[in-house]
């Protein structure tokens, strides 16, 4: 390795009587892509927090050094001034603003003491063409979708022309297309002798564009390796503290009989448009996962909260559970008899993040819990303390905020509030998505004990192996239609694709 331009030393923090990093130490060098892997709570946002100044010099123990000098940041633009760049997870964009204004914010043009917004339009669509984007800069944010949004922090972040780039879950939201312009850019940015810390749970990112791998858990470092001397396997060991065999632990078992099945399904948005589910038709059995896959807007979201009565007027078909036919349009009918959703976007339409553990985990289930109109406190903290301790979630107590626990552990509670609603029939849409392999591997277990217990599923997942490894059948999506169907014996990642595209649908056995 060249001589680091960013070096890290026996950093150690504490949050009171939690300690988050134990005596890390980290090199990045020069034109490096240096990937920082880890499960939820593993410390990597620590660390990068106190790379960017956000915790401050004095606030931890060890020290920090650029180009071999010591540093001390008392603040982000401390880090900023060292040439640091940081985009976090949270996007810091402002959304009643233009993309121009987001762009060059504290550094607009100016001409006889006024905003030269010619020369700021110019200079923005400079900057969004570096990530690939063609918008307006005159646009509002807020008008953006999310992947767009994630598209501008970046482009904000080198507007600054930093020598040292932290990219953090940067393609959670992003779509295939934004995250192969995504990684050339930083390949690109490489070559121009940037070095960039890369924070991902998409293994197959991390060893498509980094040069070495640093893991953490439980706040130390586990190892640095040369990713093109790695493997995935070794990685997750070490993110995990034990060997994995098999990273998709589905077990083959018998099909039930018929729990969901539906017939000639259209619907559509509202009544004014046109029907985008179109002629679908499926049966899931108990015991059984249905993996539904598809390119992004094929409607597989939209299936899902379509059948739980949240989404969409349905123009013609049934939906049955159970032998019993379902309302159009009626949620709690739908639980009635037995149906429950984890939604895709668990922080806007699954928690209350304010609120504890126990009120999220029994919100669908109150009257379980309710006497005489109102929420029995015992029983509430029996029901979600069984839950708590079933899902392994990790939280100080029942009543801890949901917002202040790790991505994972939200996702446990997401998904401990539906089963506490006693399902029959459960739907996951991308139930591990922003979540670390640890996690992830907690989810598939719990999916084949629920299997086990005779339970059927169906799996929205933008991973194709992830469907490959954890469905029973899997059905793609296409434009809204049934663009093939495959047992899990014969599915492959081609098949899979070719029928998401149209091109070739297959038909399972």
């Amino acid at each position: 390795m060249s001589t680091p331009v960013l070096e890290a030393h026996a950093i150690a923090k504490r949050f009171g009587g939690v300690i988050a990093l134990r005596g890390v130490s980290f090199a990045l060098a020069a034109g490096e892509v240096h990937a920082l892997c880890g499960e939820n709570g593993a410390g990597k946002s620590t660390l990068i927090k106190l790379l960017a100044g956000i915790h401050p010099h004095g606030s931890y123990d060890g020290r920090i050094e650029v180009d071999g000098n010591e540093v001390q940041f008392h603040s982000a633009r401390d880090a900023e001034s060292a040439g640091i760049a940081v985009i976090h997870q949270e996007l810091a964009l402002f959304p009643d603003l233009t993309i121009a204004e987001n762009l060059l914010l504290g550094s607009l043009p100016t001409r006889y003491g006024l905003v030269d917004w010619n020369e700021a339009l110019t200079r923005a669509r400079t900057l969004l063409a570096d990530v690939g984007l063609t918008l307006d800069p005159a646009r509002r944010v807020g008008t953006l979708g999310i992947g767009q949004q994630q598209l501008v922090e970046i482009a904000r972040a080198l507007a600054r022309r930093p020598r040292i780039l932290v990219l953090d879950e940067p393609t959670a939201a992003l779509s295939r297309h934004e995250i192969d312009t995504l990684l050339a850019l930083v390949q690109r940015l490489r070559t121009q002798g940037v070095a960039c810390i890369y924070i991902s749970h998409k293994l197959d990112e991390v060893f498509a564009i980094a040069d070495r791998i640093t893991v953490l858990r439980d706040g130390a470092a586990q190892g640095t390796c040369i990713a093109r001397d790695t493997g995935t396997t070794a990685i997750i060991a070490l993110m995990v503290g034990r060997p994995i065999e098999d990273l998709y632990p589905r077990r083959q078992r018998k099909r039930g009989e018929p729990a969901l099945a539906v017939h000639g399904l259209d619907a559509a948005r509202d009544q004014r448009a046109a029907p985008w589910l179109r002629e679908l038709a499926f049966t899931v059995h108990a015991g059984e996962v249905l993996g539904i896959g598809g390119l992004m807007g094929a409607g597989r979201s939209e299936l899902l909260l379509h059948l739980m009565g949240l989404w969409g007027e349905r123009r013609r078909g049934t939906v049955a559970l159970g032998g019993q036919e379902l309302p159009p349009g009626d949620v709690r009918a739908a639980m009635r008899a037995g149906l429950a959703i984890v939604t895709e976007d668990r922080k806007r339409l699954g928690l209350v993040l304010d609120a504890g553990v126990a009120f999220n985990l029994t919100l669908s289930s109150l009257r379980a819990i309710a006497r005489h109109g109102f929420v029995d406190d015992a029983a509430e903290a029996t029901a979600a303390g069984a839950m708590v301790a079933d899902l392994r979630v990790k939280t100080a107590t029942l009543e801890t905020r949901v917002g202040a626990l790790s991505g994972g552990n939200q996702q446990k509670v997401v998904i401990g509030k539906a089963l506490l609603t006693k399902p029959r029939v459960l739907l996951l849409d991308e139930p591990t998505r922003g979540i670390d392999v640890g996690a992830k591997l907690e989810v598939y277990e719990l999916i084949n004990r629920l299997t086990d217990q005779g339970q059927a599923i169906v799996l929205v997942s933008s991973e194709l192996p992830e469907l490959m490894g954890m469905s029973d059948r899997i059905m793609m999506l296409h434009e809204g239609r049934i663009g093939g169907e495959f047992e899990r014996s014969v599915a492959t990642q081609q098949a899979l694709l070719s029928a998401a595209m149209g091109i070739a649908p297959g038909r399972a056995a």
